[in-house]
């Protein structure tokens, strides 16, 4: 039986007592002739069964009225003691199995996100992930939040209710088989150890923090922190450059919002090409004219970027170039070069 059901058969059982205690009253006034407090005493005093003296003394009629009474009282008693039990119970048997479930499906996750807190910063984080097809796994402290956001039933979203600072509920999470931890609680120390922890359990796992405060961006690159973003600093910095160059900012969101839509702004690794083209130079690929798309940018190995990168720049192993192009372009490019 649902908790739905459950709950409205509790709500019956307590109408029906109530109703009890108002016809006990009811009764008394009217086959004994008690005032109002004399006929709330008698009918407290009947139906609890607490042993306490009669009123005044009862007629037969009252004598068979109290029994009926006594009965229907205890019998009503009785079934709301069992809704009770039974809809605790029930609550306690679902969520207990509503865990298991949820720990069985995150035991089979692999490379998944993990994203430490549900306030602004990590909803718009999931959102996110969600529109790049990503499989989320959500570590919330606080049960009115995923309640009140309806996080157990969002496609592609897993959730683990639980102190993402402690080492169970990462582990919970399946951290080792992750590929990401994304952490956005509203206290930088609790990110720090989020992030220590994180980096303890799998070494390899990329982590991008969120800090509030200037100072806490060295502790928590010490702690292993691969990015920190500092929302405030960085949306102070756009409102700043949407004065002066409102158009280049326009474009820049065109390009994060529309991404896999009507343009894609995709990095190739080089290590994923085929042999053949390590090494070779832009010009000798010829990427724009085979595919339409273009090559805006390249990593280099040492972590120095080449903006716009001209036909002599060579494909050097550990590179990664940054693709801008249609949908379209950039999967023709794929199947060009023949990626992994």
């Amino acid at each position: 039986m649902n908790i739905k059901k459950k709950r409205k058969q509790l709500f019956i059982s307590l109408a029906s007592f109530l109703a009890i205690i108002l016809g006990g009253i009811i009764g008394y006034m009217t086959i004994e002739g008690y005032s109002f407090l004399e006929a709330l005493f008698m009918t407290i005093i009947t139906i609890s069964t607490v042993g306490y003296g009669i009123v005044k003394p009862l007629s037969e009629l009252g004598v068979f009225f109290t029994t009926v009474l006594i009965i229907l009282s205890l019998i009503f008693l009785a079934l709301i003691i069992e809704n009770i039990a039974s809809s605790l119970l029930d609550e306690e048997i679902q969520h207990y199995i509503k865990k298991r479930r949820m720990k069985r499906k995150l035991q089979k996750l692999h490379n998944h996100v993990i994203v430490c807190g549900y306030g602004r910063n990590g909803k718009h984080t999931v959102e996110e992930l969600l529109l790049q097809k990503e499989k989320v796994v959500i570590v919330e402290q606080k049960h009115q939040i995923i309640i009140d956001n309806h996080l157990e039933h969002i496609d592609n979203v897993f959730v683990v209710e639980g102190d993402a600072t402690n080492e169970e509920t990462l582990i919970t999470a399946n951290i080792k088989e992750a590929k990401a931890l994304i952490t956005t609680l509203p206290v930088d120390a609790d990110n720090v150890f989020v992030v220590l922890t994180a980096k303890e359990l799998n070494p390899n796992i990329l982590v991008i923090s969120r800090a509030s405060d200037d100072r806490s961006e060295t502790k928590l690159r010490r702690a292993g922190a691969d990015f920190v973003i500092m929302p405030d600093s960085v949306g102070g910095h756009r409102m700043g450059k949407l004065v002066s160059q409102p158009e280049v900012i326009e474009f820049i969101d065109y390009l994060m919002v529309k991404s896999g839509q009507t343009v894609n702004l995709e990095k190739i690794l080089v290590e994923d090409l085929p042999q053949i083209y390590v090494n070779k130079t832009l010009g000798e690929l010829n990427i724009r004219h085979r595919s339409g798309a273009n090559v805006i940018g390249i990593k280099l190995p040492d972590g120095t970027y080449i903006f716009n990168p001209g036909a002599d720049v060579q494909l050097r192993p550990k590179s990664v170039l940054f693709v801008l192009g249609t949908p379209e372009q950039v999967a023709k490019l794929k199947e060009i070069l023949k990626l992994k």
